[in-house]
């Protein structure tokens, strides 16, 4: 279990506290901070090798630049609109919830947020009280435990690992229950594993949610990256009757290349959207309505793009597990979803490579950024250390590339 929000200090006058213990106990996106390392070392003209942000290297569509092109000159963009979002997009990220998930929602059920981002944390803010329990599985993504705390809430760990495809089990979950659970998150696909659970682990899962009356909050991001013979399963579609308890937290980021436009949403009970809708009123109010335009066009609009998209990350995905289950040391699961590798590096741990002795993941990164001039996220940035995440969401000669330079590095140890 993860430790809760620090209080403060009492011997210390609330006026020279410089900085809350609410906010000084979030630690940076790990993520972020080794993309950021990355470009500045390339910006200094480093040769540098990027595999630590989770963002397709391809264009938005044109379509979608389009809409947000037209947007800009229609003035009625340039003011103000509802903090929730603008109804037309609301009905149309409804409509897209029925076509591609089968979940069949009103537009009321919907808030259009500032990113996937804004989305967690709003939705956990609506929900949790102080002491409120989230259970948590990991490898996670490292924004989960922190909005968790932001929150209020306090983030419960379920770990597991490469032997089970990085997949909980029930059993593990009624393990971490308390008489303080009140949410469980559900992320399949999952970063930063890849991992996807079938529909009936999903359901296995649900039905132990509504046994114990447990609110579930499922991040559906990735539900169009899914390869081979895996399929994406939408809980309270397969569920029905855990709606009332489900919120469901998307984007238009990774299924349209459109991370940086920043346009998420959330999905949920009409009470809660409506709290959260509140917040989100004094926190940031709308969302840019030019984005807005965009995300309308995005999910009012085909799949084509994702399809291409989708045939490019499957043969890189191929290749990362082949080149990376070549290096003596290194075990990597082929992940079935999403576009990351999560390999184990336990077996290279403590041994020698260039005269260093790398102890821990986060150390064996440091060591392959400086030496190979390639950017891998540590396993401690996701609950789990003696890992990597790399993302293949690169194009096909990087990806090669950096893992040939890691192949060569790693190849060089000795005990």
């Amino acid at each position: 279990m993860s430790a809760s929000t620090p209080q403060p200090d009492q011997s210390i006058r609330p006026a020279d506290r410089r900085v809350s213990a609410r906010i000084g106990a979030i630690a940076e996106s790990a993520t972020l901070a080794v993309d950021a390392k990355a470009k500045a070392l390339k910006a200094a003209g480093r040769p540098v090798i990027g595999f630590g942000a989770g963002e397709p290297d391809f264009p938005t569509p044109d379509y979608i630049v389009e809409a947000a092109v037209e947007a800009c000159r229609d003035p009625k963009n340039h003011r103000y609109t509802p903090a929730g979002g603008l109804p037309e997009l609301k009905a149309a990220i409804a409509a897209k919830t029925l076509r591609d998930s089968g979940y069949e929602v009103d537009a009321s059920q919907v808030l259009v947020t500032n990113g996937g981002k804004q989305a967690i944390y709003e939705a956990f803010a609506a929900i949790l009280d102080p002491g409120d329990e989230v259970i948590i599985p990991a490898p996670y993504w490292t924004t989960y435990p922190e909005s968790v705390q932001l929150a209020g809430g306090v983030p419960v760990e379920v770990v597991s690992d490469e032997t089970t495809g990085y997949k909980v089990s029930v059993e593990q979950l009624e393990a971490a229950r308390t008489e303080n659970t009140k949410v469980v998150l559900f992320v399949s696909p999952s970063n930063p594993t890849g991992a996807v659970y079938t529909e009936a682990e999903a359901e296995a899962i649900g039905r132990w949610a509504l046994e114990h009356g447990l609110w579930v909050l499922t991040d559906e991001i990735y539900e169009h990256l899914v390869y081979g013979d895996a399929t994406f399963t939408s809980l309270p579609a397969l569920l029905p009757e855990l709606a009332e308890k489900c919120i469901v937290v998307n984007g238009v980021a990774k299924t349209y290349a459109m991370t940086g436009w920043r346009v998420g949403w959330v999905v949920g009970p009409k009470d809660v959207i409506k709290a959260a809708t509140n917040l989100q009123s004094h926190a940031t109010s709308n969302v840019s309505n030019v984005a807005q335009r965009a995300a309308l066009a995005a999910v009012a609009g085909e799949l084509d793009a994702v399809a291409e998209m989708r045939e490019a990350f499957d043969r890189r995905r191929k290749t990362i597990v082949r080149m990376l289950n070549e290096i003596e040391g290194v075990l990597c699961p082929e992940p079935e979803g999403a576009f990351y590798a999560y390999p184990s590096v336990k077996g290279l741990l403590g041994k020698e490579i260039r005269g260093r002795r790398p102890q821990t993941s986060a150390e064996l990164a440091a060591l392959i950024l400086d030496e190979a001039e390639v950017a891998v996220v540590p396993g401690e940035a996701f609950g789990t250390p003696g890992y990597l995440r790399l993302s293949y969401a690169l194009g096909d000669a990087d990806l090669v590339e950096g893992v040939s330079r890691v192949q060569k590095l790693l190849g060089e140890a000795r005990d």
